[in-house]
């Protein structure tokens, strides 16, 4: 497959799209070509082969199933062609599985697209693999600026060690002979040990991973530039890390053999947010299938005319609300959640009278209470001091510690709120007699989606989200959000917030 030039206008790119039904080609060059897009048509998977030699092709959208060679091959097949391994994929499928997307994965794919799918889905899903698309260009291109940099500073090694020691990248290069002439400081914690000066140690002797050396020898023998990226475990800060390696060959105006240079960036972090991410879509599935099932249940029964007596089918179409208002509250906390992690939320600072909003917050809490035969009392002294919040984010985090006290609470219990000043913070108190939070759940007592699940608390609703939205409002503000609890004896949830001198 032609190699095409990284530069481009968002116009030109040239999408090839792999499938058996006309119908779905005819509409994705619709959509396509719409957009300014050029498209090329294939009803096989050889004819697709056929038209990757030919052209210079951008992105693909390959059917899973095809008579003859399936859409797995062909990924296999493209995207071992020469240059064809920047070629951006995506899988369209009427049968996606995890063990398909994970082999669709290693053979190239970048995103699957499941049918059927509207114009919108599609363009999300291009527009989407265009962008990777983009930032592999990106990348090659800052790659070769790199290396060729290196070489033109070949010579002036004062301005090379420079320019190598500022990166926040590590950085290693090695001779023909294996032995590493130049790294910079961030290279150490892929070493075994620093390098003496006016040594020059050999490949074995200074990189423990065995991976990175197998790398790093094969690249000082390889006699064409062929750019190897592979992931290594290293040790972090605060235990294993990963590291990307992309290691090149250093070949002089001969292409004979100079050496290798090793480009080493830390994506532990990232590695980190993925799995973060991965568990978090694990757990809204999970708390939007409970109560989805149990609706479905009562109102299968209902259709099917099972349920007879009146009060009963009343009975479960309360409960049936009951749940969809838990996951109505569910969204209304991801919704805060997701605008306080991207900054969109707005928020008027300015002094609040801390006691007029504890007390709307427990007048609003009360028909709660009565109904759960709780009592709620609140203490607050005349001349409490005003703090710079936001009126509506303060008695969002107040109102949250009462449901939760009168929630997990006893029938006959108590919630007491209490306010005052301690040192340069306002100190709010909600404490409750309820049933008190395990040791075990206390580590955990403030992560997203987290409730402890007893007996006691089964027949309790709450999207888990409550404690985690309270701590990122009194992280906000630079407060604190603590807490003592006793296992069936209740918990005191606290919010210090800062008080400034003038206030």
């Amino acid at each position: 497959m032609p190699a095409r030039a990284p530069e481009g206008n968002a116009e030109d790119y040239t999408i090839l799209v792999v499938d058996d039904e006309p119908g779905i080609r005819s509409g994705c060059r619709r959509v396509l070509s719409a957009e300014g897009h050029e498209v090329l048509l294939a009803g096989d998977a050889e004819e697709g082969l056929e038209l990757l030699d030919a052209h210079d092709v951008d992105l693909t959208l390959v059917d899973l199933k095809m008579p003859g060679m399936d859409g797995m091959e062909f990924l296999a097949r493209a995207h071992g062609t020469p240059g064809g391994e920047n070629l951006v994929s995506i899988m369209i499928t009427a049968y996606a599985t995890i063990d398909a997307a994970v082999e669709a994965t290693k053979r190239g794919a970048y995103d699957f697209l499941p049918k059927p799918f509207t114009p919108k889905e599609l363009m999300t899903v291009v527009n989407r693999a265009l962008r990777h698309l983009d930032l592999i260009r990106e990348r090659d291109r800052l790659q070769r600026e790199r290396e060729q940099q290196l070489l033109e500073l070949a010579t002036e090694k004062g301005r090379l060690s420079t320019v190598v020691a500022a990166m926040a990248d590590g950085v290693l290069v090695t001779n023909r002979d294996q032995r590493v002439v130049m790294y910079n400081p961030a290279a150490l914690r892929y070493l075994a040990s620093p390098i003496e000066p006016g040594t020059i140690p050999g490949v074995d002797e200074v990189i423990t991973n065995e991976k990175l050396r197998r790398l790093v020898r094969q690249a000082c023998n390889r006699e064409e530039y062929t750019l190897t990226t592979d992931e290594i475990s290293v040790t972090a800060e605060d235990g294993e890390g990963t590291a990307l390696a992309s290691v090149a060959p250093i070949l002089d105006e001969e292409g004979e053999p100079l050496g290798a240079v090793t480009v080493l960036r830390d994506i532990t972090e990232l590695r980190r947010v993925e799995e973060a991410k991965a568990q978090f879509v694990n757990m809204v599935a999970h708390e939007l299938r409970a109560p989805l099932a149990a609706v479905d249940g009562y109102l299968s029964v209902m259709e099917q005319g099972i349920v007879e007596d009146r009060q009963k089918e009343t009975e479960m179409l309360s409960r049936s609300r009951k749940r969809l208002r838990s996951l109505l509250d569910l969204v209304s906390d991801l919704l805060d959640i997701s605008c306080m992690e991207s900054g969109t939320v707005r928020r008027e600072i300015r002094p609040t009278d801390a006691g007029e909003v504890i007390d709307d917050a427990c007048r609003l809490m009360q028909p709660l209470a009565e109904e759960s035969e709780v009592t709620i009392t609140a203490e607050l002294p005349e001349g409490l001091p005003a703090v710079r919040v936001d009126r509506d984010e303060l008695s969002r985090a107040v109102t949250n510690l009462l449901s939760n006290a009168i929630k997990y609470n006893r029938p006959g219990g108590s919630v007491s709120v209490t306010a005052r000043e301690d040192g340069p913070y306002l100190r709010i108190d909600v404490a409750d007699t309820g049933l008190g939070i395990s040791p075990e759940g206390q580590e955990r007592v403030f992560d997203e989606f987290f409730r402890e699940k007893t007996d006691d608390t089964r027949e309790i609703t709450g999207t888990g989200l409550g404690l985690s939205i309270v701590k990122r409002i009194m992280d906000f503000y630079h407060g604190r959000a603590e807490f003592e609890s006793k296992l069936g004896e209740g918990s005191t949830f606290s919010l210090l917030f800062p008080v400034t001198a003038d206030e």
